[in-house]
């Protein structure tokens, strides 16, 4: 099945949910970044929650970036996406291998550690906005549940999920954001944080074979969900020799001049897909104008 989004609301439109299956998404990352287990749930989850926070956004051009940063041995992620439901992303350490937690599951709060989420969204504007929080236990859904309360002012209920084969390929990913808006009734907020105490684990929901829209559903039903829109999701990356070509042109004439001094082709890679391009020294003449 390939990746999608669901957008809902229920009680009224007193609330507004999301739900994502990303196995794809999940699978490409680990493949481009050859990524140990704890790493690909890591950015697995992370790139699930960027996706259904990239469609929050109205403006076609919006941008969301999505940073955590830690003492663990993971260091970071960084996860950007757009409002057509286009993510990508990828980790400071890709091989990180520590013991499971004591459920057993891997350890993602243990390969980040203490540390900081930053969410930056460039809606246009002069200056982006920046919202920091402290995390909370770097398992990514519960430092986006304390990150939408304190600096959105949004109560919220974060779920994410990456399930592996034994082959360490991703079998099942995807998560859920559910939001309440200003107006929600008291009855209406018990109630659901009462659903939310009793349902399964992500994961467990997607290895049983449910859809997004089931997952809400199991969340939602008794709400009134009304699902409202249906998005595709994919891991994609824009970069072209021609944009890395640009930022080599950035470089200053000295760092150039340096290149070309040494006669031989150099090679970039993008940060976000691996992808490597080659530049030949005539190309840097060029780029150095």
């Amino acid at each position: 099945m390939a990746d999608y989004m669901v957008r809902a609301t229920a009680a009224d439109n007193q609330i507004r949910a999301f739900a994502v299956t990303s196995r794809e998404i999940a699978e490409a990352a680990r493949a481009a970044h050859d990524t140990s287990p704890v790493i690909t749930a890591a950015l697995g989850r992370l790139l699930s929650a960027g996706a259904m926070m990239g469609i929050m956004m109205k403006g076609e051009e919006d941008i969301l970036t999505l940073q955590v940063k830690g003492e663990g041995p993971a260091k970071g992620l960084t996860v950007t996406a757009n409002s057509k439901g286009m993510v990508k992303g990828y980790p400071d350490e890709p091989q990180v291998i520590i013991p499971a937690n004591l459920a057993g599951k891997l350890d993602v709060g243990g390969a980040i550690g203490k540390g900081f989420l930053t969410v930056i969204k460039d809606m246009g504007l002069k200056e982006p906005y920046v919202g920091q929080t402290l995390l909370q236990t770097g398992e990514i859904a519960e430092d986006l549940t304390y990150y939408f309360a304190a600096s959105e002012q949004v109560p919220s209920a974060v779920g994410l999920g990456v399930l592996m084969n034994k082959d360490n390929t991703v079998k099942q990913a995807g998560g859920f954001i559910i939001q309440l808006m200003p107006f929600t009734g008291d009855e209406i907020v018990e109630a659901l944080e009462k659903k939310i105490t009793e349902i399964k684990s992500v994961t467990e929901m997607l290895d049983s074979g449910m859809t997004p829209e089931q997952i809400l559903e199991e969340i939602l039903g008794e709400f009134g969900l009304e699902i409202t829109d249906t998005i595709k999701t994919e891991f994609h990356c824009d970069c072209s020799k021609e944009r890395v070509g640009r930022a080599i042109a950035t470089l200053s004439k000295a760092d150039l001049d340096d290149m070309i001094e040494d006669n031989e082709p150099i090679e970039v890679k993008c940060h976000f897909c691996n992808s490597a391009y080659n530049f030949s020294v005539e190309e840097l003449k060029e780029l150095r104008g």
